[in-house]
């Protein structure tokens, strides 16, 4: 990709990388100008304004057209001081020359400032265009023209109208909803008794079915990230207004532990041979959740702390494929082994919420109460998109030169979605929840009733 660099301040999007003196340009601008066309179907088709297409290419053209004039006057200089030498020893005069250089000194000191000023801003719009969908993506404008490539057990037939689960967790003194929002405001939720437990039983039989069957290596990670770190992976500045960043710091609170397990390894060069590197992890996450009403502002669909499993893959750029079909087959096995009816879908270009990825599948468990699939999990895979922006490469033992290693993330999975699933899709009449027998081992019962305080 781009070996072109910029400076470490990016003043429009208030992000200082302080992690390196330079970056690469986030994306590869010989490559997009050498098919404008393509960059400009690839903007479109994510949503952006492919005029921006258009001003890269003039921007691009003004720095190569100031780069030139720079070297040419640079070897100017450099030939005219070496010139200089030899007048002085021959006892020349050396005035006019020497205010001729100064001269020429200056023409540069400016033509070098309006070079960075083009990179600069080369650089500002490169940091605000999503990863380029991959070819085999559907192209499309809502969830409409996303692809169902797989449904899994059919939706339960119930012989009594079942009820959402805040109703029920209001029911069961299970989920309290009212303290919640007396300790922290609205969109919080306190569990507690055994859906509490519940949410301890799903972390670890998540963690254990990564690590121990899916080969991944577990990883506890900080909550609170620098914006540098946030950056890596895309999440700044695209998404900066639906983080919480800590007042007064160069901090975030995550809003998605992929955030952490991607960035663990930026600014490395790995060996060829460590690929892939897979982290399985939980944490809690934060989003201001801003736009969000109805429906979703009850129980534990939309809120603003939650937790997460995640998955995360870094490999060789040759197996990101495979990677993603197998973080997707993870995923649907541990809602298959909840016994909760979901399905795969491809999103299309116009629907992929992560403006890193470059191709993504949506898991949705089936929710009673909505009447309808909603996401548990996305998977997705980023190709060089985080690693280029994180700096994360791999060599081989040969020496050959460094590459890109691809990223792949996913969630395996949302907690609280997957606690709501389970109470609605497991929910008996008589107002109790059955336990997945999977989960069985972890509560030390089958049944979830009520509190007794």
């Amino acid at each position: 990709m781009s070996t072109l660099l910029f400076t470490a301040e990016l003043t429009t999007s208030s992000i200082l990388l302080k992690s390196a003196p330079t970056r690469w340009f986030m994306i590869n601008i010989k490559d997009a100008i050498s098919n404008i066309e393509g960059l400009k179907n690839a903007l479109k088709s994510r949503g952006v304004d492919d005029s921006v297409a258009c001003e890269i290419a003039e921007l691009d053209s003004t720095r190569r057209e100031l780069i030139g004039k720079v070297e040419d006057k640079k070897a100017v200089r450099n030939k005219t001081s070496k010139s200089i030498g030899q007048m002085i020893a021959n006892g020349e005069d050396t005035t006019i020359i020497k205010q001729e250089m100064k001269d020429l000194g200056t023409e540069i000191s400016e033509l070098d400032a309006k070079l960075a000023e083009i990179e600069e801003k080369l650089s500002e719009i490169s940091v605000r265009i999503p990863n380029y969908p991959l070819p085999d993506v559907p192209v499309g404008t809502s969830e409409e023209d996303n692809v169902v490539v797989k449904t899994v057990m059919e939706p339960r037939h119930f012989e009594f109208t079942p009820k959402p689960h805040w109703d029920i967790g209001k029911e069961l003194d299970l989920i309290d909803s009212e303290r919640a929002s007396k300790l922290s405001g609205s969109r919080f939720v306190v569990l507690k008794g055994n859906v509490a437990k519940l949410q301890r039983a799903l972390i670890s039989f998540m963690l254990d079915k990564h690590t121990k069957q899916n080969g991944f290596t577990e990883v506890f990670a900080p909550s609170i990230v620098t914006e540098g770190t946030a950056f890596g992976t895309g999440q700044l500045p695209k998404f900066k207004d639906d983080m919480y960043k800590i007042e007064g710091e160069d901090q975030y609170l995550i809003s998605t532990n992929e955030i952490t397990l991607v960035n663990m390894h930026a600014d490395e060069i790995l060996p060829a041979s460590s690929l892939p590197i897979k982290y399985a992890g939980y944490a809690f996450c934060y989003r201001k959740e801003a736009g969000s009403a109805g429906r979703d502002t009850k129980g534990l669909i939309r809120v603003h702390q939650f937790e997460k499993v995640e998955m995360v893959t870094l490999c060789h750029p040759d197996e990101s494929s495979k990677e993603l079909e197998n973080l997707v087959g993870y995923a649907s096995d541990i809602l298959s082994s909840l016994e909760l009816p979901h399905r795969v879908s491809l999103m299309c270009t116009g629907d992929m919420s992560g403006f890193s990825a470059a191709k993504s599948y949506d898991l949705e468990v089936w929710m009673p109460s909505y009447n309808k699939y909603v996401e548990v999990s996305s998977c997705s895979n980023c190709t060089d998109f985080q690693a280029r922006r994180a700096r994360i490469r791999f060599k081989t033992e040969q020496g050959e030169k460094s590459q890109l290693v691809h990223t792949l993330n996913g969630s395996g999975l949302a907690i609280g979605r997957t606690i709501a699933a389970i109470i609605e899709n497991h929910q008996n009449e008589d107002g109790s929840i059955r336990v997945p027998e999977v989960l069985v081992p972890y509560m030390g019962q089958s049944i979830i009733e009520g509190n007794t305080i």
